[in-house]
């Protein structure tokens, strides 16, 4: 990676300062004459706009009506330093996505009141790189460095809203009057800007509301999130296909291999995979992957393909390595399949949030009484939730944008609430048995299984959008030995 020069006074006319320790000293003026002519226009004529602008501006017009009067703040965030000079992956904001369609760091939407009701909005965005002052060749974030960012025409076109520097935002919200709300969090600078100006409770409701509006995709967002399921599909076949190779190696062998399908298909991954075998699968959060990987052992796999309109998947599997499980792995894999089809089953428009965990946690109750692990009645177990002791996590949740979607809705609305045709949420209930819990037989120690699938809410019903993948422990043995010839 070459070394970068450091970034000064992007939108001023004087040369940007050089970085201590480059290897050119200064920039000449003959030189910095010469950068100035000579370049083609690249101005990008006739752009169509993005598939979600009618639906980003119906959300705006949602938002809008909510909070009239009321000048609203939705910034998309800026770089993080990994270290040094060295930034992390830029991922805009959730709700600046959301409302906009853009995904370019330092932006900003604004809705400005227009009276008693109805709002402006505009995008403020970085503009291209100024070739005046040598921003686009000397600064770090110059185009020469990391791309060519869009003319603000463009982005007017493209996103279906006005669009202004985003480097003259901070001087006019502090010249601007009346209330005003701005998502935290964010980006600094914007908040340092409405200083003493926006009060936190005011700006958790803004939060609230954006939040509890995804809670119901559009046909849009399905077709993103089918997407995302799509790709994942196709990212597990990839693991099942190279099980010897990570059986050489490690753990880390399996998220590669996801990952490549992720980064080819779509943005990323919507989380960290979850690449865990043997013992490790009792562990929910199993990101090191760095362990080995051993035939006879099960490997629970949790990662989904985020799109490049940063939809994401969550998708788990637990797989024997070997492809076949043994007595024991199947009793406990079936277990978990009977409380996922339970539960899966309780998925339907008007049904209460909580159903669907409930019917999965009595089955699991159920079997952890049978199997003689708990004493009964099952009603006890449940009451008491004694199951949680193996069962350890809730049985799902939304799924949009964000993998834990909708995170910030309000109780009564989300997990007390009912569901409605075009919510998408997880169904994955597991058993995890701990490697040192000696309540259990030996033989269960080590032992973690969970299945998980994204369910469309329909009007009728419910729809897999995971159907593809298999889930019957005599379907999933099948459909690995297909793959591995």
């Amino acid at each position: 990676m070459t070394e970068q020069p450091a970034p000064e006074n992007p939108e001023g006319d004087e040369p940007i300062k050089q970085r201590k320790n480059g290897l050119y000293p200064a920039v000449s003026d003959e030189l910095a004459e010469n950068m100035k002519s000579g370049w083609a226009d690249t101005e990008l004529r006739d752009l169509t706009p993005i598939p979600q602008a009618g639906e980003t501006a119906r959300r705006r017009a949602e938002l809008s009506a909510r909070f009239p009067g009321e000048r609203l703040v939705i910034p998309a965030g800026n770089l993080k330093t990994r270290s040094n000079d060295t930034e992390y992956s830029f991922r805009a904001s959730t709700e600046y996505v959301y409302l906009t369609g853009d995904q370019t760091q330092d932006g900003v939407l604004v809705l400005e009141p227009t009276g008693a009701t109805g709002h402006e909005a505009t995008v403020y965005l970085l503009p291209r790189s100024n070739r005046e002052n040598g921003e686009f060749w000397l600064d770090g974030q110059g185009e020469l460095w990391v791309g060519r960012r869009h003319s603000l025409t463009e982005a007017e076109q493209l996103l279906g809203l006005p669009a202004a520097d985003v480097r003259t935002l901070p001087d006019a919200l502090r010249a601007a009057g009346g209330p005003v709300r701005v998502v935290r969090g964010h980006d600094a600078g914007i908040e340092a800007a409405l200083a003493g100006r926006a009060d936190e409770q005011g700006d958790e409701e803004l939060r609230i509301f954006i939040s509890e509006q995804r809670l119901v995709k559009d046909a849009f967002e399905v077709g993103e999130l089918q997407k995302a399921v799509d790709s994942t599909v196709r990212g597990f076949e990839d693991v099942v296909k190279v099980l010897d190779k990570a059986e050489a190696s490690s753990e880390r062998y399996i998220e590669g291999t996801f990952f490549l399908r992720a980064r080819v298909e779509g943005n990323d991954v919507g989380y960290g995979s979850i690449c865990a075998s043997g013992p490790h699968a009792t562990t929910l959060h199993w990101v090191r992957n760095d362990g080995p990987v051993r035939s006879g052992d099960l490997l629970l796999l949790d990662a989904g393909v985020e799109t490049t309109t940063l939809y994401t998947a969550d998708v788990t599997r637990t797989l024997p390595v070997n492809g076949t499980y043994t007595e024991l792995q199947r009793k406990i894999y079936d277990a978990v399949y009977e409380a996922q089809e339970a539960g899966i089953a309780a998925v339907r428009p008007g049904a209460k949030y909580r159903d669907f965990h409930d019917a999965a946690q009595r089955v699991l109750a159920e079997r952890l009484v049978e199997w003689g692990l708990l004493e009964g009645p099952v009603e006890r177990v449940l009451e008491l939730g004694l199951q949680r002791r193996w069962t350890l996590h809730g049985t799902g949740h939304m799924l949009g944008l964000d993998v834990h979607d909708c995170a910030v809705a309000r109780t009564e609305t989300y997990v007390d609430g009912v569901l409605e045709p075009g919510m998408v949420l997880t169904v994955e209930p597991g058993l995890y048995f701990q490697a040192d819990d000696l309540t259990v037989p030996e033989e269960y120690r080590g032992i973690g299984v969970r299945i998980e699938d994204d369910i469309l809410v329909t009007e009728d019903g419910n729809r897999n959008l995971s159907a593809a993948l298999p889930r019957r422990s005599a379907d999933v043995e099948t459909w690995m030995a297909s793959l591995r010839g």
